[in-house]
């Protein structure tokens, strides 16, 4: 029998139904082979040589084909139909060619399918190739740049920027573009403007509104109407006129669907209607792909397939009639930019599938949705719309005011789908009462509103991917991996959907545009993307491309070499000031600490790999504050005042190095350290008052006794709001145990309930959740690792992860402790420890058994006292 090889075993299996028994389809599990994470991996003095190995985990799957190929002398590669999918086809031969498993006998062939279903799978089989090379080429370029720049600009960081975790030649662009918007939002400036709105009537009692517009013959810009009193003004000449309709202009207009989905705009839309991370999105598009739903999701392609293109077409006739069906097919320009890349568009295997009638679950089924409606949306009539506008004045011409309203005259594609937007601006689609010209109408009311022009939004994981996308940043295989390891190193934090840059995000990449600006420029990224896309298209020699990257590369990473630590955050410092000391005429030294008035302030790194600012004067001067300034205009060095407790004590609210917090008292010889609470995430330092700053320092509160004994409490810790259980010994001669259960709000802190209290607990119990004061126990054993020492699937605050010595590695969201195997395990924890630096420094300990010698000679002292008397 042939021997059909492909990553996953969901795929294999599925593939297996449609090749029947002539065949035998195995699953290599991803890549078999990879580069160790070690310096020397790749060396650039030998034609960047790459050093590859097989993955333990790997070992037995390509033991398994090999032992197959035993009894056949066909192996059919039908790994997925992009660069990635070329380069496990080639690792997967090169490492047979090494077992000898291949032989001058054996038939190797190529075969690539678009989607999972049997005609594409048949269709493959009888069209097979040779493994491409220039995608192989291009995707060991890729390798390569993204090891050199790992495994040597890594390092820069962790001995120059404390802290710090790592570098790549994509995550690190990315991060610049989160830095930089959150900068562009800290240095913004609120306009202030006004505008007036009308309420009016027409004859026959129809409401509507009007927005002023022109006055006195001039045309109204953003900010003529620059506060309240031009607005009250502009209210009153309304006011005093009689106001008729002038003009009445409605204008026919369409609109088109949407291109398909290609990967990109997969990733925006989940982000939008559905709020899942670009990982998120691609998870469930594989499963979706592997059970034969949806083509491959891996694509910069927007066209589709002729049969798809009828197929669609018939099943918008069957369900919806001809009105809603062009006359014509549409046809989409595919934009891909490289042979690899230039897929067919994410669609349905069988578009007369609607969601409704597959057995789908959770997002999966959310994901099909999208796509099956985005899909049939896109072969779909143009919606057809009337819009007007309509003319509103006074005879004098003193004042112009306009009202506009959209009718949608014909749903076309509408009646399916509608395309999602990011931070929605309102739109006048308001539908407008018939009016006349020359109709007289009555005011109802004439309102002036404030308005504050809004800094540019956060990103959210779509927009990233959008801005990725129009600056050529990264490719859409790589968005997904790259948004979540720059969260995973703690540089970029998600808050309702939202990306925050955090302290060491912004350290780190102030270093990079400062030391190593060229590998961190868009135009720079983009530009070796296309010179990668040559590579794929054979235009360009990997080898000449990696040459040239190196060479300067290399030098860059030389001029580092005698840089200390206190120039690197000098450095940030001159590069920030602007922005983090600010000059205005109220304070024209902003540097100089207020607390002292005559410390310098600076930055100052934390052991966290934080930030803050801090006074030069310290110990003698403890002020600080947080990177990104004062959070509240109004608090000052001393804070703020909020009242005094019964006892009249001050209660004030201030900001320290971890953010704000407020405080009972003064510091004093007699109280060094007053009683404190940090604000609990999610409260805004302007909504406190002496009433919520009291409660949040008579914390901890009390709840009561437990059933089984031991009082339970309330209290906020840096984790976020908890509940805590003074568990009794079990036995007599134990000991006491601490069980802490998180609560999901920090209202809670004050209004829980015993009943509540005890079944969250229990809950954190039933997971397997330990108090502080017991070690926390396994949910599984589950071996022990090639190198020794067991595996085990352990209980954790954020999920269940595996542990083996120091080692802990999370396990994936589509894994249950139940379903992760030994040999899963290992690979997670062995890719976790690719991440770790290697300390080199450590490993020469065992130089320390010299002193023992020391002290050998150190006995021979007594001999010389003998010798002495």
């Amino acid at each position: 029998m042939a021997v059909v090889v492909v990553e996953s075993p969901a795929k294999a299996k599925t593939i297996n139904k449609y090749l029947g028994p002539g065949y035998t389809v195995l699953a290599s599990y991803g890549h078999v082979r990879d580069l160790p994470p070690k310096d020397g991996s790749v060396d650039p003095d030998n034609k960047f040589e790459m050093l590859w190995e097989v993955a333990t985990t790997s070992q037995k799957h390509v033991k398994a084909i090999a032992d197959a190929l035993k009894d056949d002398d066909t192996l059919i590669l039908a790994t997925d139909p992009d660069r990635e999918g070329e380069a496990i086809s080639w690792h997967l031969q090169e490492a047979l060619l090494k077992r000898r498993a291949i032989k001058k006998t054996t038939h190797v062939e190529r075969v690539v399918f678009n989607a999972i279903t049997k005609a594409a799978v048949t269709k493959a089989m009888e069209n097979p190739r040779e493994i491409d090379m220039p995608l192989v080429n291009a995707y060991l370029a890729r390798r390569a740049l993204d090891y050199l720049v790992g495994f040597k600009l890594s390092p820069v960081l962790w001995r120059k920027l404390p802290g710090s975790r790592s570098a790549g030649r994509v995550q690190s662009v990315c991060l610049r573009l989160i830095v930089e918007r959150e900068m562009e939002i800290e240095a913004f400036k609120p306009q202030e403007y006004w505008s007036v709105t009308a309420a009016l009537t027409n004859p026959r009692g129809a409401a509507f509104d009007a927005r002023l517009i022109e006055l006195a013959g001039k045309k109204l810009d953003k900010f003529d109407l620059a506060n309240e009193t031009d607005a009250s003004l502009a209210v009153q000449a309304v006011k005093s006129r009689d106001l008729t309709v002038l003009n009445v202009e409605a204008k026919p207009a369409s609109r088109n669907p949407s291109a398909p989905f290609m990967t990109s705009t997969l990733q925006q839309e989940a982000s939008r209607k559905h709020g899942f991370g670009a990982q998120t999105t691609m998870r469930a598009a594989q499963r979706l792909y592997e059970a034969g739903h949806i083509t491959y999701m891996r694509t910069d392609g927007i066209d589709m397939a002729p049969e798809a293109v009828m197929a669609a077409r018939d099943a918008i006739r069957a369900r919806f009639g001809e009105s809603f069906l062009p006359k014509s097919p549409r046809m989409y320009k595919n934009k891909a930019k490289n042979a690899q890349e230039a897929h067919e568009c994410i669609r349905p295997t069988e578009m007369d599938k609607s969601p409704e009638k597959l057995r789908l679950d959770g997002d999966e089924r959310k994901l099909y949705d999208l796509i099956w409606k985005r899909t049939i949306a896109s072969q779909m009539e143009a919606a057809r719309m009337e819009r007007t506008a309509v003319d509103i004045g006074a005879q004098d011409g003193q004042v112009l005011l306009r009202a506009n309203g959209q009718v949608v005259v014909f749903e076309g594609f509408l009646k399916v789908y509608q395309e999602g937007r990011d931070d929605v601006a309102e739109d006048d689609d308001a539908r407008l009462p018939q009016l006349a010209v020359g109709e007289k109408l009555l005011k109802e009311a004439v309102t002036p509103e404030q308005h504050f022009t809004q800094p540019p939004p956060r990103y959210t994981e779509a927009t990233l991917v959008k801005r990725m996308e129009e600056l050529g940043i990264g490719r859409p295989s790589t968005y997904a991996s790259v948004i979540t390891t720059i969260q995973d190193r703690d540089y970029v934090a998600k808050d309702k959907g939202r990306l925050i840059p955090q302290d060491k995000g912004r350290l780190v990449t102030i270093f990079l545009e400062n030391y190593f600006r060229r590998y961190v420029e868009y135009d720079f990224t983009a530009a070796l993307e296309d010179d990668l896309d040559k590579v794929s298209a054979g235009d360009e020699d990997w080898q000449v491309l990696l040459a040239r990257f190196w060479r300067d590369f290399s030098a860059a990473i030389g001029e580092t070499a005698e840089l200390r630590i206190t120039d690197v955050l000098e450095k940030i410092n001159e590069v920030l000031e602007p922005h983090l000391f600010p000059k205005t005429p109220e304070d024209p030294t902003p540097r100089i600490c207020k607390t002292c008035g005559n410390g310098q302030l600076n930055l100052k790194t934390a052991r966290s790999g934080g930030a803050f600012i801090g006074c030069s004067n310290y110990p003698e001067c403890r002020y600080t504050r947080p990177l990104s300034g004062d959070i509240n205009g109004d608090i000052g060095p001393d804070g703020k005042l909020l009242g005094h407790d019964d006892n009249g004590l001050p209660v004030s609210l201030r900001v320290g190095r971890y953010g704000p917090f407020v405080q009972l008292g003064e510091v004093t010889e007699e109280e060094p350290k007053p009683k404190r609470s940090s604000l609990p995430k999610g409260l805004a330092p302007d909504a406190v008052d002496l009433q919520k700053a009291l409660e949040l320092l008579s914390l901890p509160r009390a709840i009561g006794t437990h059933p089984d004994g031991g009082e339970i409490e309330a209290n906020l810790g840096r984790f976020g709001p908890y509940v805590l259980w003074h568990k009794p010994a079990e036995e007599e001669g134990g000991k006491p145990s601490k069980v802490y259960a998180n609560l999901k709000d920090a209202d809670e802190l004050f209004t829980i309930g015993m009943n509540h209290a005890v079944e969250i607990i229990a809950q954190k119990a039933a997971r397997g959740g330990a108090g502080r004061g017991a070690a926390a126990k396994p949910l599984r054993e589950l071996g022990d690792h090639p190198e020794g020492g067991p595996i085990a699937v352990m209980p954790g605050r954020y999920g269940p992860y595996v542990k083996w010595e120091k080692i802990n590695a999370t396990i994936p969201k589509e894994l249950t402790p139940e379903d992760i195997s030994l040999e899963a395990a290992i690979g997670l924890i062995n890719a976790k420890a690719a991440t770790k630096p290697k300390r080199k420094t450590a490993a020469k300990k065992p130089a320390a058994p010299k002193k023992p010698a020391a002290k050998k000679a150190a006995a021979k002292k007594p001999a010389a006292r003998k010798k002495a008397e």
